[in-house]
């Protein structure tokens, strides 16, 4: 089965729809699948439901989706980096669903791993908890998640294999492989492709059994917030 695609657009390509729920992988500004996200913005793909630790900035990740209009609702973590998202949420225009960030990913693996369900103590007695079903283990009061089940999903890599195993970069690996699991079809932008075979084994993180298509390409490197002090 080939892979390996030569842009992102020919990546996606007959994959995207109108309304489609897409998990996208990225944390804070590290590991955010740029490329893909830039291929969806020009397709013109509207009434996305996201799945997402955060949105990205104004200008970079989930957030030139949401200049665009292109986003119908965001299922996030974190959001505070974003001001054009905050608009749209106040006045209306976009549906959000707030989630612990350990939930978050628990929901996407679980999606993967084809768990319906699961419970939690996270979020017992705050408005996270409102409307879900509790249950009682031991003593302890937890609360039910659903787990995520994606159309699409797309993540970065920084580095895969012809067949689709991929390696991570530090922070990059928190929400990517849970995210590239809950996906019918999984996506990976990666920085670099290697021959089959020639990655170690034991230093895979995601198999290539989850992952349908790869592409390779150039990325930001960008720094979220940058600290510096004088010199001495």
């Amino acid at each position: 089965m080939k892979k390996v695609y030569g842009s992102a657009a020919q990546a996606l390509d007959g994959i995207l729809f109108d309304g489609m729920f897409i998990a996208s992988g990225g944390f804070g500004l590290c590991g955010i699948p740029e490329l893909l996200l830039q291929a969806i913005k020009e397709a013109g793909t509207k009434d996305l439901t996201f799945a997402s630790n955060n949105a990205g900035v104004d200008d970079f990740g989930i957030g030139i989706l949401l200049q665009t209009r292109q986003v119908k609702k965001m299922i996030s973590s974190y959001v505070g980096e974003n001001a054009e998202f905050m608009r749209q949420y106040l006045s209306g225009e976009l549906e959000l669903e707030f989630n612990p960030q350990g939930t978050l990913a628990e929901r996407m693996r679980a999606g993967g791993a084809g768990i319906p369900g699961f419970y939690t103590k996270t979020g017992v007695g705050t408005v996270i908890a409102e409307g879900k079903e509790h249950k009682d283990f031991n003593g302890e009061t937890y609360i039910m998640e659903t787990g995520l089940f994606a159309d699409l999903s797309i993540v970065k890599a920084w580095k895969a294999d012809e067949t689709g195993n991929l390696i991570f970069r530090k922070t990059a690996r928190n929400f990517n492989p849970p995210a590239a699991m809950c996906g019918k079809i999984c996506v990976a932008e990666v920085e670099e492709i290697v021959p089959t075979g020639s990655l170690d084994p034991d230093h895979i993180h995601l198999p290539g059994i989850y992952v349908h298509r790869i592409v390779q390409g150039d990325h930001e490197k960008r720094i979220e917030q940058r600290t510096t002090r004088p010199a001495a």
